[in-house]
C-alpha cells in the first residue's frame, strides 16, 4: 500500500502561488493515478485533481481550473500541484491520495498527514 508525505503548504496572499509536493513511499506508484484531495473543518473531503480521469485526461475541480496544474515524476516518485491565482477559498489541508478523477482510493493507499495552505490578505 502506498503511503504519502505532503510538503509545500504556506501563509500567502491571494493572487500568490504555492507549489505542493507529494512523496510516494512504494514501487506501485507507476501504476496508479495520484491526486490531491482538500478539506476544511466541518466539510467533507473534496477532490481537486488527479493525474488521471475516465476521459484518459487529468482532472481537475471545477473551482480550480485554469489556476492549479498536476504533474508527476516518476523517476522520484513525486507528485506535484502548481496553484496559482489562489483565493481565500482555497484555505484548507490538502492531502495527497490514489485517485480516480474525483475519488480516492483509500484501499490502495493511506492518507497522509496534509499540509496546511492558508490564503489571507
Amino acid at each position: 500500500q502506498l503511503q504519502f508525505a505532503e510538503s509545500g503548504g504556506g501563509q500567502v496572499q491571494p493572487g500568490g502561488s504555492l507549489t505542493l509536493s507529494c512523496a510516494a513511499s512504494s514501487s506501485t506508484f507507476d501504476h496508479v493515478a495520484i491526486g490531491w484531495f482538500r478539506q476544511v473543518p466541518g466539510k467533507e473531503r473534496e477532490g481537486v485533481s488527479c493525474t488521471l480521469n475516465s476521459d484518459g485526461n487529468p482532472y481537475y475541480a471545477d473551482s480550480v481550473k485554469g489556476r492549479f496544474t498536476i504533474s508527476r515524476d516518476s523517476a522520484k516518485k513525486m507528485v506535484y500541484l502548481q496553484m496559482n491565482n489562489l483565493k481565500l477559498e482555497d484555505t484548507a489541508v490538502y492531502y495527497c491520495a490514489v485517485c480516480w478523477g474525483p475519488t480516492p482510493l483509500p484501499d490502495y493507499g493511506s492518507w497522509g498527514q496534509g499540509t496546511q495552505v492558508t490564503v489571507s490578505p
